[in-house]
């Protein structure tokens, strides 16, 4: 049987581990809602209003890390969007349709990852396995609260990274920001 016979030649990216290491290991051992708020501060008002009105609507994400244990780091993703529907008057100020802020957490085991690879896996990769879960609870909120789903566009967190880390070595005069509490990666503010 041809099954059978299947063989795994394919060597990992950055070639095989030395001899007597271990190769690195990294899984997500939970994910969860750690805080979840939708406000619609203007109901019902801003429910009789959607008609040909398209709100304007403002995201802000940021990613945090916190290591839990010697293995095991919190990864945490927060989303808020904003609607703002257009003013009646040209100059006035709109009003708010909604708000809608979640803080989105999972917990990662690692093993064997170099220091200089962690960081990144925790504030790129980490992010873009969650951000999908996340992108359903954030639409699942906006429906549930009498709006069309808000469906978020795909996130590039390793150009927000990239953009993040040029920012830092230049606000410390080419040198990279040191991490916080011990090993765990400074949390990256991804406005």
């Amino acid at each position: 049987m041809a099954e059978n016979d299947f063989q795994n030649n394919q060597t990992p990216v950055g070639g095989p581990a030395p001899e007597g290491a271990e190769a690195p290991q990294a899984g997500v051992l939970a994910q969860y809602i750690k805080d979840l708020s939708f406000e619609n501060p203007n109901a019902p008002a801003s429910l009789q209003n959607q008609a040909g009105n398209a709100p304007a609507i403002d995201v802000n994400v940021n990613v945090g890390v916190r290591q839990m244990n010697e293995e095991v780091y919190e990864v945490d993703l927060k989303i808020s969007a904003k609607a703002t529907t257009p003013a009646a008057e040209e100059g006035g100020e709109g009003t708010v349709a909604f708000v809608v802020e979640l803080s989105y957490g999972a917990l990662f085991g690692i093993r064997n990852v170099p220091q200089d690879a962690l960081r990144g896996f925790l504030l790129v990769q980490a992010p873009m396995l969650m951000f999908p879960f996340a992108r359903r609870i954030i639409a699942d909120a906006s429906r549930d609260g009498g709006f069309p789903p808000l469906l978020l566009e795909p996130i590039n967190f390793d150009a927000l990274y990239r953009a993040q880390l040029a920012q830092e070595a230049q606000n410390a005069g080419g040198e990279a920001a040191p991490a916080a509490d011990g090993d765990a990666p400074a949390p990256i503010n991804l406005n």
